[in-house]
């Protein structure tokens, strides 16, 4: 059982004692992601979190990857929505090397200049190639739309214009306001007795200083869609349409997840599901089609994904939101057992190795949910009814008020475009994902 403690200066520590192998993972959250982006600088906070191992006041980048891996370790860092995190594995000899290393990243990181540049470039060279992804365009436009007002309503790894004008100050800023030790958690996992590891915390962590700061700004209201949004980028040399359909959903601590997860499992979950056999084994239509529910701290989505013959898309896109509207009938026993039996089953796939763990334990404080949560997954699950599920889904999945986005070649099913009613269809080069129209500046006003 996870033993947890909290120092003087606000930093909640979690340790968990697994001696199975000589190896420690530290993992460290700090409860401020992509949705803490300042206004018109987004992808802040994964600027900040990807130079946390590049430098800090007393390590340069190359010290750092250097001493890592002498030790045969690793570090990974990185920032998602609602949490930043730094996470480090070495072999428990060297748990001082460890604590030591964590520690200064988080808390000096050196926001070098040279190293701030060469971040920047490898970003601006990344969001050059997705700019032509499908997939990502995809997922993108979906996002920011489903999203708008709210702190989600922005691309996570940002925009060509915000990255470019991101500078040290920034940076430092955001560090500032955010990194500090009563808005951080560390888990502590592996081959280390309880104590050890509160010990090595304080010794490293303890003299982390709360400093003052500006108070966090409160989450924007999620604003309540009320009729059907269709968004067409048209990228003319594609071959293939990216689609995706969706509402807006549950926040992570909702009553609704349990039933919910098990609706999307059934719809377009790993193994069997409904989209993949009407699309993909009926029809002929795909290679894949599946469905996701992302819930974050404030609010979530859920999306239904394929891809198809630009020819097919009309059909294609019909076939998927009669699948969504036939999840708010009835279900059958047969499929919730299978649904049940599939994310009890898998489950344990969550917890294979100690950052995995580590992992788990930090999402459930981050969401302000109890420390035993995944031992009552399974029972929760399986309590779960056919009504339940259904009424659940009925809440939050409505195909006459969702978001509709397809990326392809738009000459080739303009025609039934017509037949969704309103949409609004982008050429590919006017396409700005910071923009409220989602269209550059110059070409809105052009309209």
């Amino acid at each position: 059982m996870p033993q947890v403690r909290q120092l003087s200066n606000g930093l909640k520590v979690v340790a968990i004692e697994r001696r199975s192998l000589p190896l420690l993972t530290l993992r460290l959250v700090v409860k401020a992601g992509g949705e803490t982006d300042p206004p018109e600088l987004a992808g802040t906070a994964q600027f900040v979190a990807g130079l946390l191992s590049q430098g800090t006041e007393r390590r340069s980048a190359r010290e750092i990857a250097e001493a890592i891996d002498f030790v045969g370790g690793s570090i990974e860092t990185g920032a998602e929505w609602d949490a930043s995190f730094a996470a480090l594995t070495v072999l428990s000899d060297h748990t001082n090397l460890g604590f030591d290393l964590l520690s200064d990243v988080v808390r000096n990181p050196g926001f070098a200049p040279a190293e701030i540049e060469r971040r920047r470039k490898q970003t601006l060279s990344a969001l050059d190639v997705l700019r032509h992804d499908p997939v990502y365009l995809a997922d993108a436009v979906f996002n920011v739309s489903i999203f708008a007002g709210t702190p989600y309503g922005h691309p996570l790894d940002g925009t060509k214009n915000s990255v470019q004008g991101i500078t040290q100050r920034d940076l430092q800023n955001f560090h500032l306001q955010f990194y500090r030790p009563e808005n951080s958690i560390l888990a502590v996992v592996g081959d280390i007795t309880t104590e050890e590891a509160f010990r090595q915390v304080e010794k490293f962590f303890g003299s982390w200083k709360v400093m003052p700061y500006p108070s966090r700004p409160p989450a924007g209201l999620p604003a309540i869609r009320r009729t059907r949004q269709v968004i067409v980028i048209d990228k003319p040399d594609s071959v293939q349409t990216e689609i995706r359909a969706g509402n807006q959903a549950i926040r992570r601590d909702s009553a609704d997840y349990y039933a919910l997860t098990v609706a999307n499992q059934i719809l377009g979950g790993p193994a069997a599901n409904r989209l993949f056999k009407t699309l993909r084994t009926q029809q002929g239509l795909t290679y894949g089609a599946s469905s996701e529910l992302f819930c974050q701290e404030a609010l979530g989505s859920w999306v239904a994904k394929t891809n198809t013959r630009n020819g097919e898309t009309w059909r294609s896109l019909q076939l998927v939101l009669e699948e969504t509207r036939r999840l708010r009938e009835p279900i059958t026993g047969a499929e919730l057992r299978s649904a049940q039996g599939y994310l009890i089953g898998h489950m344990a796939l969550e917890f294979e190795t100690s950052n995995d763990l580590a992992s788990q334990m930090l999402e459930l404080i981050v969401h302000d949910l109890p420390l035993d949560y995944w031992n009552r997954f399974p029972e929760r699950i399986q309590a779960l009814s056919t009504d339940q599920v259904v009424e659940a889904t009925r809440r939050y999945l409505d195909p006459e008020k969702n978001v509709i986005v397809l990326v392809g070649d738009v000459r080739t099913f303009s025609r039934e475009l017509k037949k969704l009613g309103a949409h609004d269809v982008i050429p590919l080069q006017d396409l700005d994902l910071a923009s409220p129209s989602l269209r550059r500046a110059a070409r809105a006003a052009a309209r």
